[in-house]
């Protein structure tokens, strides 16, 4: 992870620049945002959750070590076998188990980080934040940086080379994954200068009490909340003209510097402005989902153009059938009536329906929709109803490295998505 720390340094000598981190286990999404990094010619973050990968499977089915292969077959299927690849484990400590007491949950957790680590993450997120049974929902500094500390001892006896890592501690407001429901109408709430100093403060005390004295030097970022997120329904735009009250806590820590997560949906210009306020990592996941949901429901619009089939089961459908039958993952994200709930299903910013693209039906229907477009790309004009002229002019560019026009089109409207982080550090880089 030296690759990370090298650009933080030379964000924190004022260049601005920024890395995107792709949080997603989706395939086609990956496949996108490699490409893309290798077009930029600058090494992907890759990132998975505690509660997509550990130990027990997660709600992927994937063990640390399986993610990391499942990239690495990605990588090589789109041909981009030499991209190069970091691999970050996001929101690592005891919130999967949090219904548990304290020291069942720990456990868990201390063995979560040593199988990410054993399995080559190397960008590591502690964040203990969360309480566990018979706790209040957000522990206090001590607590969390405690813990914090005593899993950074668990990564270090877990690799024999403890140089290649490096720390994030802290966390955003409110919890991984985007405002809920209940929490769309209230104002985002920054982090304050002296909320960051205490939890520094906190962790740089527990590592150090730990004996944990060269991984604090690795602990190079700080997750805080700049002002920004999305709701199930709209978007907190973050606003640049606020003043920059949290660069001040880092000026005599030149090694540190700010990761900000739920960065999904906002302006271009927002992130190049991030990056002026040392936020050298900026998270998105949910806005790439996003985007990979509006090119398979628009080339659903294309087929009604061509005669495929035009009686089979829809994707949007399917996937209709499928949220209503298994409603655990939007339930308690989304709220309103029945038209309103609908729709928020398919299009909410929250995306939860991503968590049902990978079950057997999901996969059919798409399958069947790419198959009955055909490999023949329809006229021009029919694919402008659809698709807008960059995402277009991408595909255009992706055709020949692709050579399926159904999966270009997906891919440069996933690559739209993401576009924007990477034009943003070219700017403030140049």
């Amino acid at each position: 992870m030296k690759e990370l720390r090298a650009l933080i340094a030379r964000n924190r000598a004022g260049s601005g620049e920024t890395m995107p981190s792709v949080c997603s286990a989706h395939p086609d999404v990956i496949a996108a945002a490699l490409l893309l990094a290798e077009e930029h010619g600058v090494p992907l973050l890759v990132e998975a959750t505690s509660n997509q990968v550990n130990q027990f499977g997660g709600y992927t089915g994937m063990q640390p070590a399986d993610f990391i292969r499942f990239v690495h077959e990605i990588r090589d299927r789109v041909g981009a076998s030499g991209q190069p690849l970091l691999f970050g484990g996001d929101h690592l400590g005891p919130q999967v188990w949090r219904s548990q007491p304290a020291d069942v949950a720990i456990a868990h957790a201390r063995d979560l980080v040593a199988a990410y680590v054993r399995a080559g993450f190397t960008k590591i997120h502690l964040d203990c934040s969360e309480g566990c049974a018979g706790e209040p929902a957000q522990v206090a500094d001590a607590v969390s940086a405690a813990r914090a500390a005593e899993l950074a001892g668990v990564c270090e006896a877990a690799t024999d080379d403890p140089s290649s890592l490096s720390y994030m501690y802290g966390t955003e407001v409110p919890p991984p994954g985007g405002a809920r429901a209940e929490e769309g109408g209230q104002g985002i709430a920054p982090t304050t200068p002296e909320s960051a100093e205490a939890t520094i403060a906190a962790h740089r005390d527990h590592f150090e009490a730990l004996g944990l004295h060269g991984a604090w030097q690795r602990a190079v970022g700080l997750v805080v909340q700049p002002g920004l997120e999305f709701a199930p329904d709209h978007i907190h735009a973050f606003d640049s003209a606020t003043p920059d009250r949290l660069s001040p806590v880092l000026r005599d820590r030149p090694g540190l510097s700010f990761e900000a997560h739920s960065t999904d949906y906002q302006a271009p210009d927002v992130y190049p402005e991030l990056g002026r306020r040392h936020f050298a990592v900026l998270k998105v996941g949910p806005a790439l989902t996003h985007a990979y949901r509006q090119a398979v429901y628009a080339l659903e619009g294309v087929s009604d153009w061509i005669g495929a089939e035009p009686e089979r089961p829809r994707v949007p459908a399917v996937m209709e059938d499928l949220m209503l039958a298994d409603p655990a993952n939007w339930r308690k994200h989304y709220s309103g009536g029945e038209a309103q709930l609908r729709l928020l299903r398919h299009f909410s910013y929250a995306d939860r329906i991503r968590y049902y693209w990978t079950q057997p039906a999901a996969r059919q229907a798409v399958e069947r929709l790419m198959s009955l477009l055909g490999e023949t790309r329809p006229p021009r004009m029919v694919l402008e109803q659809y698709f807008a002229p960059g995402v277009l002019a991408r595909a255009d560019r992706l055709a020949s490295r692709v050579r399926d026009w159904r999966l270009a089109l997906v891919y440069a409207q996933i690559q739209a998505a993401l576009a924007p982080y990477y034009a943003a550090s070219a700017r403030s880089a140049g």
